[in-house]
């Protein structure tokens, strides 16, 4: 009786370490398999989610790209819960693009030598006028002056939604009516002023053809996203008209801020070529990269506040609402033309 129960000992014995030992030795391996699986999940998820399908060697590629800024973000994310990072990061629809896909889809990359530019406003005026407002916060969002957030695709067009925004918002001020006008309007016919369509553009080009031909609602002439149609904008439904525009002395937020206070919405160019600023979700932007004499990108700039003692600037972005704060930037604001904020800014005159 004894000899039976020391026998099963042993093959309890034996049977606890064979399973401690496999544990041991393919403990990792089976970690790694089951860490793949999730990964595999989460990767055809997201694809799911953003009808997103690829054949099988280049789904491996993208996949690869995805799961490098995946790392990316929760490293950002993991600093900002420990106080070193001031913005959260988050997946979205551009996790697989390329470097090159991504540059494209900013639309601002042109050679600056070719920079079309024009008169400049004058910074002591822009004071003057704003020591009347002392707004410490503007938000032109709360004000009526802001359409919805619109959604450029996989088309190098933010100069297009850059330049309608702030025309939206003089209209505005003017008439009380807000009304989306045309990017599409701008892709297919500003060519001959100097613009690229998906490739992008300076602004003061499209400003030029508005001055000339007026421009369209986005009801009258919808958005596409490629610029392969051919212009059919109709003068007699032109809803928009501007007679020039200006721009804010190089390199002075002071001068851009009281501009933003004291005329509405401004159309400015920005250094955005940064993963950071691709998968930015929330907080206040704050890149220690950014160059100010690379403007990769346009956005609206719709008003400035602070929060924490940090001034911040508002920007309205057009990747749609699912980017940033609800297609918002908040970015920091500190005097010294952070990202080139103030490097290529100017609004239209009515």
């Amino acid at each position: 009786m004894e000899t039976k129960h020391i026998h099963e000992g042993k093959k309890s014995f034996y049977f606890i370490f064979a399973v401690l030992l496999s544990v041991l030795l393919f403990g990792p391996q089976l970690a790694a398999l089951e860490s793949d699986e999730v990964a595999m999940t989460e990767w055809e998820m997201w694809k799911s989610r953003n009808g997103i399908s690829h054949e099988d060697l280049e789904d491996m590629q993208r996949r690869a790209i995805w799961e490098e800024n995946k790392q990316m973000i929760e490293d950002n994310n993991q600093r900002f819960l420990m106080g070193r990072r001031p913005f959260t990061m988050a997946m979205n629809k551009y996790g697989d693009l390329t470097r090159q896909e991504y540059q494209v889809l900013q639309g601002a990359v042109i050679n600056s030598q070719f920079v079309k530019r024009g008169k400049t406003a004058s910074s002591k005026k822009l004071r003057h006028n704003a020591k009347k407002f002392d707004a410490y916060v503007v938000d032109y969002r709360n004000m009526g002056y802001v359409t919805e957030v619109k959604d450029q695709g996989f088309c190098g067009s933010c100069w297009a939604f850059s330049t309608t925004g702030a025309i939206e918002g003089q209209i505005y001020k003017k008439t009380g009516q807000l009304v989306s006008l045309s990017e599409q309007n701008l892709v297919d016919c500003s060519r001959s002023y100097g613009t690229y369509g998906c490739n992008g553009a300076w602004m003061a080009n499209a400003y030029d053809y508005v001055i000339t031909n007026g421009l369209q609602s986005t009801n009258a002439y919808p958005y596409t996203s490629v610029d392969t149609q051919r212009c059919y904008y109709d003068s007699r439904q032109a809803v928009a008209h501007i007679k020039d525009y200006r721009f804010i002395p190089k390199g002075d937020e002071q001068a851009l801020a009281d501009a933003v206070a004291t005329i509405g919405p401004i159309t400015v160019a920005m250094d955005a070529d940064h993963a950071s600023f691709l998968f930015y979700s929330s907080g206040i932007y704050d890149e220690p990269q950014c160059n100010p004499n690379n403007l990769s990108h346009a956005v609206l700039l719709v008003g400035y506040g602070s929060e924490g003692g940090q001034d911040y600037w508002i920007i309205k972005n057009s990747w749609g609402s699912s980017w940033g704060e609800g297609g918002y930037m908040r970015m920091v604001r500190n005097g010294r033309n952070t990202c080139g904020i103030v490097s290529y800014a100017l609004y239209p005159i009515l």
